[in-house]
């Protein structure tokens, strides 16, 4: 087995239940991590045998994109499409970051956190 991370994905986009929030748009950070059989990959060398992070990256970025009134819903939608995507996949865990949520306070970032296996 073994663990792939992507730590700290950055997007701009429009997430939350205030109108300004699906006007003006927000900041976000997305860490993801995922469990896979990476036995072959190891010793063939070949990307074709491993979970392409490059793919994982992508797959958040899409769906970061697409308007949801709560982080929970877009984070389901990631991990639904890594398992639907990608077969090599275990076990994932994504966790979706507003950072300065808009919550009358000095918050740095609100995060919501994920957990889904095959």
């Amino acid at each position: 087995m073994g663990i792939i991370k992507l730590h700290n994905i950055r997007v701009h986009t429009n997430h939350g239940c205030l109108v300004e929030e699906s006007k003006i748009g927000s900041d976000y950070r997305v860490d993801l991590t995922v469990t896979a059989n990476l036995n072959a990959s190891a010793q063939s060398d070949q990307l074709a045998d491993t979970v392409d992070y490059v793919h994982l990256n992508a797959i958040v970025k899409e769906e970061m994109a697409i308007r949801a009134n709560l982080l929970e819903h877009v984070a389901e939608r990631i991990l639904n499409r890594i398992f639907k995507e990608i077969i090599l996949v275990t076990t994932a865990t994504v966790a979706v970051s507003k950072i300065n949520p808009p919550i009358g306070g000095d918050v740095e970032m609100v995060t919501i956190e994920r957990t889904k296996s095959r």
